[in-house]
């Protein structure tokens, strides 16, 4: 098995719906729901930039900042689609989510 990435060159806004205990069940991408599978293993993590065009979205002048938070997420549109592997991101000062990445098995 190879896993191949699709190059997403600007951060794409997403929608993503959330459990109350904040784990992501579903993503709005391009025009489909698609599920997050419940028995992949998710990855949530909180870092300093990592956006497209190298800026650092978290530093300010304050010493109170809050990092990039982001999530690794396995989806799949329906029960026979393949899973597909989406790296979400979000700025710390902004409820909006974005896609930054995906990668496929094939």
């Amino acid at each position: 098995m190879t896993l191949t990435a699709e190059a997403v060159h600007t951060l794409e806004e997403i929608a993503v719906r959330f459990s109350p205990d904040g784990i992501p069940l579903a993503v709005r991408y391009d025009g489909s729901i698609l599920a997050v599978d419940p028995d992949a293993d998710a990855a949530h993590w909180f870092g300093r930039g990592g956006w497209p065009d190298g800026s650092d979205p978290a530093a300010n002048d304050s010493e109170d900042f809050a990092s990039v938070e982001h999530w690794r997420v396995q989806v799949r549109r329906n029960s026979n689609s393949a899973l597909r592997t989406f790296h979400l991101q979000r700025n710390p000062s902004s409820p909006d989510w974005f896609l930054a990445d995906i990668t496929d098995a094939s």
